[in-house]
């Protein structure tokens, strides 16, 4: 469960706190503790302390926005030296377009908490509506370990159904174990709130994150601790996103990646167009594969057999290609978002 303001949640009290989870089945809390370059007070040793002396788990999770992200990775690894047993990262819109930014900040964090502490991604989930946002950089070689994505239905306006199966599509191709983040805010029904637990276990999940503590009402918590009825077999594979002329966005910037990957020779600037469309009709006669001018299902499978070529957006030509307002990256980095659905009301 995450907490937005520790004073809301159960009053703020640790004790309190500790005994809700238990009673609802809670392993786990992630608590924010920053906002890019200001550390929260809330998220402090003796809180995280009291906390796991209880027998829970406690994770930070921090809002990023690129402006200074060598910055906002100091402040990331004091937050996971105060105890954190992991950090999210919770980057939104700001980062949109911002590929260097992305790849400091996640350099600079990585520099300091070392390779194998638990880092996460909690952003968008509908990769497809943000062409722009650096998934690549994030979820790419070197980055997070897993992908949370807020699959907030209700506000999304959609189904719990249509929710896991549209971002797991989406979302898959990055490799990277999907920790689905689902929501009581809002106060589904609690027949959602079931189906949402019942997919997750479906679709392969570990486990659920549930947004957020302070929102929570007693029909909420019952819903999450209620036995489920016999569990789902294993779905279906979502899918995989179909990619050709002219798709642009940071999925043909994760294909271009892998394709060079095979060496073939590409360029990484997020544009499916005839070099692109050229290069998938090698790597498809190269693998035997039916050749075509798309990336489908067998495309994808053979491609992600490897490990993607890694870009430095921080070199001349990437900066040349793609700097628009301080922003740098690949061209698609220039691209709009095609629509917010995590409309929030501004919490974060």
């Amino acid at each position: 469960m995450w907490i937005f303001i520790v004073d809301r949640s159960s009053g703020g009290d640790p004790a309190a706190i500790v005994r809700a989870a238990k009673r609802h089945g809670i392993e786990t809390v992630v608590v924010k503790g920053a906002d890019a370059l200001t550390r929260w007070s809330q998220f402090s040793p003796s809180f995280v302390s009291r906390l796991r002396a209880g027998g829970l788990r406690v994770c930070a999770y921090q809002f990023v926005y690129g402006r200074y992200p060598r910055g906002e990775a100091v402040v990331g690894a004091k937050l996971a030296r105060s105890g954190a047993d992991c950090l999210m990262i919770d980057a939104e819109g700001h980062y949109e377009g911002r590929y260097a930014q992305a790849q400091r900040y996640i350099t600079a964090l990585r520099a300091r908490v070392g390779p194998d502490y638990p880092l996460g991604l909690t952003s968008f989930p509908y990769v497809h509506l943000h062409p722009a946002f650096p998934y690549s950089v994030f979820l790419g070689p070197g980055g997070v370990d897993f992908n949370v994505p807020q699959m907030y239905w209700r506000a999304i306006g959609t189904t719990v159904d249509r929710v896991f199966s549209t971002t797991y599509r989406y979302n898959r191709v990055y490799g990277k174990p999907i920790l689905p983040l689902g929501q009581v805010w809002q106060h589904p029904p609690a027949a959602e709130i079931r189906r949402f637990r019942h997919l997750a276990a479906a679709y392969g999940a570990s486990g659920t994150h549930w947004w957020s503590w302070q929102e929570a009402i007693a029909r909420d918590w019952l819903a999450l601790r209620a036995p489920l009825d016999e569990l789902l077999p294993a779905l279906p594979t979502a899918g995989y996103p179909l990619l050709g002329r002219p798709a642009r966005g940071d999925l043909v910037v994760w294909a271009q990646q892998h394709l060079r990957a095979a060496g073939v020779p590409v360029p990484v600037d997020g544009v499916f167009g005839p070099r692109t469309e050229a290069a998938v009709r090698a790597f498809q006669r190269e693998q035997g594969l039916p050749a075509g001018a798309r990336i489908g299902p067998r495309t994808w499978q053979a491609l992600l057999d490897l490990v993607p070529a890694r870009v430095s957006w921080r070199a001349k030509g990437a900066r040349a290609a793609g700097a628009v307002g301080g922003r740098t990256g690949p061209r698609s980095a220039r691209l709009p978002a095609k629509g917010n659905e995590l409309d929030r009301n501004g919490a974060r």
